[in-house]
């Protein structure tokens, strides 16, 4: 009987050359063995018949019965029960959902045949090819074509729409079975047969997706049966599965039927759709959320570093406000130093963040963009303008503080030059006036003899002269004091006290000079006799005593130049100086000669001379004494001016050091600026060649960063050696730093905006070609070549790309909107480059995430927290429940949640 039906069924039967053997009949074979003999292999083919038969027929009982009870009926032998063609008819339309043509009620052999066609029509209109099965087979109870029947109307209606990531039908079912056990430990789904031998598999496949029907953890591989029986009975209690395999066959068998297996775990496919279903809806769900998240940190992270930047700015802008200057040069020099460490220290990481700060804006618009979300508008007074222009006022009162502390200490180096030389000239006068007014009010004329009298008379005259030679030396020590009050010396009440007592101590004089000079007039025509020798001595002495104290006075002047030409004026003073000693030595040997004189007339008539001149407290001993000290301090004052001529040329070199390398950097960053801004324009490779050259332009400039910090030593190297102007350059250190800084803002921005680009170009599909052809139009209507194009531009642009904007001012200024929002009247690149994609981007939608929440919400018009806490990871959960509004609508429960206006908030449709 075996051997008839398989002959008569052997045209259904696959080709035998596909039928693998079971191991067990290659017992004592090796691999390197010859193949068995055909009488073998039929022998072989018989098995795999064989064993279908035995599983086959219950597992497609059950299957069929699994439908056909919805019925309301079902089958008892599937050979038998499907002669007629009524419960196959029946059967199809329960799988299908369709009606079939109206059956034949007669029971004649014709009218099974004809339902049976019937129902054969139906499969072949699905597009199932039927090869060798007839309706007659059917009617006469063949088995295996009966079977071969069955299994390709599962095929067609249980397994074919089964498909994962565009998969065959039983490829991908094959593939979720491998997703969904992947987890589960001792479980390795590789095919249809032995991976399903120990049960493992399909309790895991129930554990995946209802975890309260079996406890994976206490399951052991070493019991399949166990497993096999509490997968089935699992199944069939709570999933509505019949037990369509039997547990021992499948654990005794080598290699278990894989069609009566697939067709087993399909069902668990179809009973898990609606969890499938879920499952897409809520990672859509999640996915649409963690690019929300994502926004809602970088729009955080923008709000706390922009925070505080200005907070920075804030708190520095009152420090280089305070305009209070210090009373000493070396608190002014520390507030210099104060200011260098905050542009070498403190400002470069801020200038570092204010540059991140416009890169991480830029990127995060972008991302809102290709993700469909509104545009990021930061807290008030937070955007990227309020912080460019918090930053320019920081550098105006920047530049502003560094040359109110430059004026500051040209003011107190003034100022202690000056007071120096009030102190040097007042302590000058101050010894010639001691004793002075003990002098002039002594009444020695009362008791004088005549001699003495007529003696103390010129003695007055020559320290009248002497007085009014002062006059000029009182004036210069008044004149300084009122200098020093006008640039409001720290210590100028100490100043003016002495000012004043030298002006007090001076009138003071004078009238006592006048009352000493009318007192000896009194008597002067008491006075007959008069030495005319030590009168010509003492009037000639004192001149020249004043001319040599006024030449020590100017020998060690102090003074303070700022150029070779000043110092070189000061050599030719002191050189004319120089030219005035042969005839103030003739001077001197002339009064040297009025004192010899007069000691050889004393020798000559042996007059002894008793005491010193009468006429005048200068001695010859003192004209010698300050003539030597004369001739020392005139070396001295060379050597002095020498050195400040090797200083004015030091700095001189300084100067034009400084030049030299200002020179150079201040060309090469306006060349780098402009190589920049052609890169950004010119269209030359792809953008990750332009990425690639953009980068070696950064790290280019990185490495010129040793220019400039040694152009910053020799800058302070030059404030230290106050040198305030260089005639050599046009280039302030000033202008330099804010060159760099731009360079550096500019070359980070343009990577920023090439970063845009890619990211825009690889989400929203954009061929290389097309951005470059993108980019061609654009840079042909950027007329000014600044990276933008006016409104009329941009319109002749959309013109020449294919729009009818001729007439369309409603659709222009509608496209306005959308690359312009801001009304700032120009179309930059990037605005270009969103509007020209966004049309046929294919990006997540408000309408999409609503209908996934409604599949978890099992269609109702609100969701629970139970429900989305079920449904999705916590973190997303948790995100939702905190940002959806309550559904009062109807009857809806407490605590049921709005999800179509959270979905629509998400892209900016409404407020959360």
């Amino acid at each position: 009987m075996l051997c008839f039906q398989l002959s008569a069924g052997v045209s259904w039967l696959p080709d035998i050359a596909s039928f693998t053997p079971p191991l067990c009949l290659y017992s004592s074979s090796s691999s390197s063995s010859p193949p068995p003999p055909m009488g073998h292999r039929l022998i072989l083919v018989i098995f795999d018949c064989l064993r279908f038969l035995l599983f086959s027929p219950q597992t497609f009982t059950a299957w069929c019965n699994s439908h056909l009870r919805k019925a309301g009926t079902q089958i008892e032998n599937i050979e038998e029960d499907f002669r007629n063609g009524l419960k196959l008819m029946l059967l199809l339309e329960v799988i299908s959902g369709e009606r079939l043509p109206k059956p034949d009620k007669g029971k004649m052999r014709f009218h099974k045949i004809a339902n049976v066609n019937k129902a054969l029509d139906f499969i072949s209109s699905k597009g199932v090819k039927l090869i060798s099965i007839g309706a007659e087979e059917i009617v006469d109870g063949n088995v295996k074509m009966t079977l071969g029947m069955i299994w390709t109307i599962i095929l067609r209606f249980a397994i074919q729409d089964i498909s994962v990531e565009e998969t065959s039908a039983k490829e991908g079912l094959l593939l979720w079975c491998q997703r969904k056990t992947a987890p589960y430990r001792n479980v390795n789904v590789q095919n249809f047969h032995i991976s399903w031998k120990d049960g493992l598999a399909l309790c895991a496949l129930i554990h995946r997706h209802r975890p309260d029907l079996i406890d994976y953890s206490k399951l052991r591989k070493d019991d399949p049966v166990g497993n096999l029986n509490t997968a089935f009975e699992v199944a069939e209690k709570y999933l509505d599965i019949p037990k369509m395999l039997d547990a021992d066959d499948i654990v005794n068998t080598p290699k278990p039927d894989e069609k009566a297996i697939m067709t087993y775990v399909s069902c668990f496919y179809h009973a898990f759709a609606g969890a499938e279903q879920a499952e897409t809806a809520a990672n859509r769900i999640c996915k649409v959320l963690a690019v929300n998240q994502e926004n809602e940190k970088l729009m955080e992270e923008y709000e706390k570093l922009a925070s505080e930047l200005l907070e920075w700015i804030r708190r520095t802008i009152p420090w280089l406000e305070n305009r209070v200057a210090e009373q000493t040069m070396h608190a002014m020099q520390q507030k210099l130093e104060d200011f260098r460490d905050y542009r070498r220290v403190h400002k470069p990481p801020k200038v570092q963040e204010k540059c991140q700060l416009e890169i991480n804006f830029n990127t995060l618009q972008t991302k809102l963009r290709l993700s469909n979300r509104p545009a990021f508008m930061p807290s008030e007074g937070k955007m990227v303008s309020d912080i460019a222009n918090a930053w320019k006022g920081l550098e105006q009162v920047e530049k502003g503080y560094e040359e109110w502390l430059l004026t500051e200490i040209r003011r107190l180096e003034r100022l202690d030059h000056l007071a120096e030389k009030f102190k040097q000239k007042s302590t000058l006068h101050e010894s010639w006036t001691t004793g002075k007014e003990e002098l002039l009010s002594q009444k020695d004329y009362e008791s004088a003899s005549l001699m003495e009298i007529r003696a103390l008379m010129r003695k007055h005259e020559a320290f009248e002269s002497d007085l009014a030679a002062h006059q000029d030396r009182v004036e210069q020590i008044a004149a300084i004091a009122q200098e020093l009050n006008e640039l409001d010396y720290y210590d100028a009440a100490t100043i003016n006290a002495r000012c004043q007592g030298i002006c007090d101590q001076w009138d003071n004089l004078g009238t006592l000079t006048q009352k000493r000079r009318e007192s000896l007039e009194r008597v002067e025509k008491l006075w007959e006799t008069i030495d005319q020798l030590y009168l010509e001595f003492a009037k000639r002495a004192a001149p020249f005593n004043n001319w040599m104290d006024g030449a020590m006075e100017d020998l060690q002047d102090m003074f303070i130049v700022h150029s070779i030409e000043e110092i070189q004026s000061l050599i030719t003073a002191h050189d004319q100086f120089k030219a005035t000693i042969p005839e103030a030595d003739k001077e001197r040997m002339a009064i040297m000669g009025i004192h010899n004189e007069i000691l050889k007339i004393a020798q000559t008539y042996g007059i002894k001379v008793v005491g010193e001149n009468p006429y005048t407290v200068l001695s010859p001993q003192d004209i010698s004494n300050k003539w030597e000290a004369v001739k020392q301090l005139v070396p001295m004052r060379d050597q002095m001016l020498q050195e400040e001529v090797a200083r004015q040329q030091s700095n001189e070199r300084l100067r034009r050091q400084f030049a030299a390398q200002a020179n150079i950097i201040g060309p090469w960053i306006q060349i780098k600026m402009e190589e920049i801004s052609h890169v950004s324009i010119d269209i030359v490779g792809s953008l990750e060649e332009q990425m690639s050259n953009l980068k070696t332009y950064e790290q280019n400039i990185i490495n010129y960063k040793s220019n400039i910090d040694t152009l910053e030593g020799d800058h302070q190297l030059s404030q230290e050696s106050l040198i305030f102007d260089n005639k050599h350059t046009n280039y302030t250190m000033e202008h330099v730093r804010v060159g760099w800084e731009q360079l550096l803002t500019t070359i980070a921005r343009t990577i920023n905006e090439v970063e845009n680009q890619i990211l825009t170009r690889d989400a929203k599909g954009i061929s290389q070609e097309q951005l470059n052809e993108f980019r061609a139009s654009f840079n042909h209507f950027d007329r000014k070549r600044n990276g933008m194009m006016d409104p009329d531009d941009f319109r002749a642009c959309l013109i020449s790309m294919g729009y009818d904007l001729v007439s369309g001012e409603v659709e222009f200024a509608r496209i306005m909107t959308l690359v312009d929002p801001n009304n700032t009247g120009v179309v930059t690149f990037q605005a270009f480059i969103d509007f020209m994609t966004r049309e046929t981007a294919e990006t997540d939608t408000a309408e999409q995430v609503t209908a996934s929440f409604k599949i978890l919400a099992s269609d109702k018009a609100y969701i629970t927290v139970e429900e989305l806490r079920r449904e999705l990871p916590p973190e997303q959960a948790e995100y939702c429940i905190s940002r959806m509004t309550k559904y009062n609508v109807g009857d809806a429960p407490p605590g049921a949640l709005d999800y179509i206006s959270f979905s629509s908030a998400l892209y900016g449709e409404s407020d959360l």
